[in-house]
């Protein structure tokens, strides 16, 4: 599996100088050539992933290389994101920042992207966490439509698909959420990072829930490309860390037949199971 790694360091640091610093690499850390890259994508679909904050290289590579696997999707290319959003203070306090870092990332995978997927036959995104900003930004700054997008546990406002990013989830295919009131990092850090980051940054996010834990905000009309189901039951106890593995990934699930499904042996099975379903 390839990644694009957008970090200067493996720990901590922040993002590369430019686009064209963007490394190509594979789940060993080996690199590899951007040729190779576009020989792996050439004709097609391809689904980029990429992890939240507080992941430092090599657990970014562990996680999105161990999901990739339980996925069903046929001839698509997974491809992994990586970028600088493990945490150099505190979680909480940090988390303003990591914000920050998730969009100028984004900024330069936008770039790149432009340049070196175009013989691809498609591009999808699917995200963890702060991953749900990183993927957003980069959306905005494609100049070719997206098939499908997927936000996993979205630490990013419940308003954002219909206020701040209303301009790119319109070239979007299909958005599928998953949102859980389990998860314990939404209910208190992103509230408590989301005050701080409003008093010095962007708009007052600081009065807005995580889209990771109820999906879009009810004040809000959600686009209408955003599939209506999203609430995983309340008895799973999903949190935060579960839509990723933390070690080996398990058996792959069979793709799901009806939302939520059955009561998953493994959490993370069931969520790329979930994609595995909303992918055709």
């Amino acid at each position: 599996m390839f990644f694009l790694n957008t970090r200067s360091l493996p720990v901590g640091g922040g993002v590369v100088a430019g686009a064209g610093s963007i490394t190509v690499i594979d789940q060993t850390n080996t690199v590899h050539s951007v040729g190779e890259l576009a020989a792996a994508i050439g004709g097609r679909d391809v689904l980029l992933i990429t992890h939240g904050f507080n992941v430092n290289q090599m657990d970014g590579l562990q996680k999105l290389s161990e999901w990739g696997t339980l996925l069903g999707i046929g001839n698509a290319v997974p491809i992994g994101i990586l970028w600088p959003g493990d945490s150099r203070w505190i979680h909480v306090v940090d988390y303003p920042i990591e914000g920050n870092d998730a969009m100028a990332a984004a900024n330069l995978l936008a770039v790149f992207l432009n340049k070196n997927f175009t013989s691809a036959l498609s591009l999808s995104f699917a995200s963890h966490s702060l991953g749900a900003r990183l993927v957003l930004q980069t959306v905005a700054g494609l100049k070719r439509p997206v098939r499908r997008l997927l936000l996993m546990a979205g630490a990013i406002d419940n308003t954002c698909l219909s206020s701040e990013y209303a301009n790119a989830t319109k070239d979007v295919g299909t958005i599928s959420i998953l949102a859980s009131r389990s998860d314990n990092v939404l209910k208190w850090a992103f509230p408590a990072g989301n005050f701080v980051s409003g008093l010095f940054s962007r708009g007052a996010p600081y009065i807005h829930e995580a889209i990771g834990r109820e999906g879009p905000s009810t004040d809000v009309t959600p686009p209408s490309n955003v599939h209506a189901d999203w609430q995983i039951p309340d008895g799973w106890g999903f949190d935060h860390s579960d839509y990723l593995p933390a070690a080996l990934a398990p058996a792959p699930m069979p793709p799901l037949t009806a939302f939520p499904g059955p009561d998953p042996p493994s959490k993370p099975a069931w969520s790329a199971a979930f994609e595995t379903s909303r992918w055709s």
